[in-house]
This record gives structure tokens, sequence and C-alpha cells, in this order.
């Protein structure tokens, strides 16, 4: 039964989902209907907010990753928007110095 409910926390709705009083609660259910013991329900609590840390730390990874990223393509872009003006720009000073003589 207890590998019923990791896998279902763990894998189906993701430890992220849960908060921890909804951990607790799940836990104390399962005491009480006599399911697991004490012991058992203390360290799948432990073991439900240590797969939490694990899974925020992964998501945050991903998402600084995905910014670094974002912002790295944006740079290019802009280097090159920046390229494109400055030879426009070189171009109507050149017009405007041919128009002045």
């Amino acid at each position: 039964m207890i590998e019923i409910i990791k896998k279902l926390g763990l894998f189906g709705i993701g430890a992220l989902a849960l908060t921890e009083e909804k951990i607790n609660e799940i836990v104390k259910e399962l005491i009480d209907e006599g399911e697991i013991n004490k012991e058992e329900g203390k360290k799948f609590i432990r073991e439900l907010i240590e797969e939490q840390k694990k899974q925020k730390e992964e998501i945050e990874s991903r998402i600084s990753e995905t910014v670094k990223e974002t912002l790295g393509k944006s740079k290019t872009e802009i280097t090159e928007d920046i390229k494109r003006l400055e030879k426009k720009i070189d171009k109507l000073e050149e017009e405007l110095k041919k128009l002045s003589e």
C-alpha cells in the first residue's frame, strides 16, 4: 500500500504539488486506518519532503537555464539590430554629406 501511495505522490501528481500539511493529513489517515505504522509514516513524510525539495531545485534550475538562454538570444538579436541601425546611420550621414556639398 505504501508503495502505491509513494508512486502516486511522487510520480502521479508530483511531490511539489503537495503541501506539507496535505502530506501530514494523508499520512495521518493511513496511520488511523492501520495501513502504515507511525515509523513508516514519518519515513514517508521525510521522503516526500525531500522529493519536494529535489523537484523544486530541478524546476528552478530549468527556469534559470531557460532565462539565460532567452537572454542570450535576445542579446544577439539586439546586437544585430544595432549593427543594422549603425549601417543605416552611416548611409544617411553619407547622403547628408552629399547634399550639403
